[in-house]
């Protein structure tokens, strides 16, 4: 009988072993899904890629971007396609994700440059976005914010 509570002691701890193991997989996996569709949404904001955007957007969306401005969805890709807006370089670095069930919060690092209305610019960010996963399963932006470092 002792023998026999051991095994399933021993079972039980290699269950439980195996069960954390598949959820920090599951946890690693949903990262690497998020900093895969902020790449893609940044790509597609340099491009001017509405139908990108559209799509992983929320329709309840919200921006604040450094000035304190704030753009629903359709306000924030009216903005970037009917401006005379080229972004000449958008890069994100320093990510990090923090999972939180079916929300997933990025920090980071945020670097544009280009012209807006004929005049150059140069911008060095901070952000905050925040994903949340829908009852398809399928991941969409609902609120970003970007400043300006203190330190500039």
């Amino acid at each position: 009988m002792h023998h026999k509570l051991s095994l399933l002691v021993i079972a039980a701890l290699a269950f439980g072993a195996l069960g954390s193991a598949d959820a920090q997989n599951r946890k690693e996996s949903a990262e690497s899904k998020i900093l895969a569709l902020e790449s893609k949404w940044n790509d597609a904001y340099k491009r001017g890629d509405v139908s990108t955007m559209e799509s992983l957007l929320s329709p309840d969306f919200v921006i604040t971007v450094e000035d304190g401005t704030t753009f629903s969805e359709s306000g924030y890709i009216a903005y970037n396609t009917a401006s005379a807006l080229h972004v000449e370089i958008s890069e994100m670095t320093d990510l990090k994700v923090r999972m939180h069930g079916n929300v997933a919060v990025v920090t980071g690092a945020y670097h544009e440059k280009g012209t807006a209305k004929g005049k150059p610019y140069d911008s060095r960010d901070r952000l905050t976005d925040v994903w949340m996963k829908d009852a398809d399963g399928a991941w969409h932006v609902i609120a970003a914010h970007y400043s300006i470092p203190a330190s500039q």
